[in-house]
């Protein structure tokens, strides 16, 4: 089978198509014939190796897993033997991180408990692009206590997260502002937004604006004009961003909820079933949608990692590597 391996630690040029041995599937695993994948920054953020903390999980001089990817769509072509959930022929979905298996190659074997079936209207493409994302900004809204009628900011809103996070706060009955830059700002009112706001002019900080829940999913701001813009008893939560706000989440963010009402906090996405149940229930209504901005082939995915990098993506940015056989299964 081919799939996309790197040797060494760098940019997108490390990358390379290679022919290897295709995976068969433990007792409690599943073979899956993967059909897209979807990327996302912590797949770029292994290639590169940086920051040089992740070094000591991802490999110190060297990577230990030699191909990328999480997030995936396909249909099962093997299952072990103690498998109960699952069988030959069903599409599945799901976020295969620490699975030891990775996207980014034709066939993988994972653990059943780490998918769900892909509802029968949801297309592979539709389904691939969910899992990390959706369910990361799900996470993050429920530990902001996300309830209908509140004020909610989501900075950094048209990135993969950002989009679900507009669609579901929505859902939830929330009046929604979102920050992104003046191109895509049709993109965000077509999501939902009530409000839009560009980053490069307009700053939330500096209005008067108080938000039950400020939802920090990318780009930088600091910590203290997130909770200057707090209501009282506001939340802010951080699900992404560059290092810096990472930091502050994590090293300030506790301190400054001391004897505030207002709390300040991050979280770290756990993919379960019921959750990536709900995010498909949700995508088969018709309630949210992901996100697509482009899909590539197998073989040009160190294009698409450049354009992830860049930062300019709306929404997400998928790899196909059986395109032709996706499209057929698709109701």
């Amino acid at each position: 089978m081919q799939a996309i391996i790197y040797r060494d630690y760098g940019s997108a040029d490390v990358l390379q198509l290679s022919d290897v041995t295709r995976p068969s599937p433990g007792d409690n695993q599943v073979m899956i014939k993967v059909y897209v994948t979807a990327l996302n920054a912590a797949d770029w953020r292994l290639m590169n190796g940086k920051p040089l903390p992740l070094r000591f999980v991802t490999g110190l001089f060297k990577p230990k897993q030699s191909i990328l990817g999480t997030d995936i769509a396909g249909v099962i072509e093997a299952v072990g033997r103690n498998v109960r959930q699952f069988k030959v022929g069903d599409a599945v979905t799901g976020n295969i991180w620490g699975s030891g298996a990775s996207g980014l190659g034709q066939y993988i074997c994972v653990p059943e408990h780490m998918l769900v079936l892909k509802p029968a209207n949801v297309s592979f493409e539709q389904a691939a692009a969910t899992p990390m994302a959706a369910v990361t900004a799900l996470q993050g809204l429920r530990q902001g206590q996300i309830a209908a009628g509140q004020q909610v900011l989501i900075y950094g809103a048209s990135g993969g997260a950002g989009t679900f996070a507009v669609q579901l706060a929505k859902h939830f009955g929330a009046t929604v502002t979102a920050v992104a830059s003046a191109a895509k700002h049709e993109l965000m009112r077509s999501l939902g937004a009530d409000q839009v706001l560009d980053y490069a002019k307009d700053d939330f900080a500096k209005s008067g604006q108080l938000y039950d829940l400020i939802l920090g999913v990318n780009g930088y701001r600091s910590i203290f004009d997130y909770k200057r813009s707090l209501a009282p008893k506001g939340r802010y939560v951080m699900v992404g961003g560059d290092m810096a706000q990472i930091f502050q989440a994590l090293a300030l963010g506790k301190l400054l909820s001391i004897g505030s009402t207002k709390r300040l906090s991050n979280v770290t996405a756990k993919t379960n079933q019921a959750d990536l149940a709900e995010i498909g229930h949700l995508l088969s209504t018709g309630a949210i949608k992901a996100v697509i901005d482009r899909s590539y082939p197998l073989a040009e995915a160190p294009a698409a990692m450049r354009y992830l990098q860049a930062g300019h993506a709306k929404g997400k940015i998928l790899i196909n590597l059986h395109a032709e056989q996706a499209l057929e299964q698709h109701v």
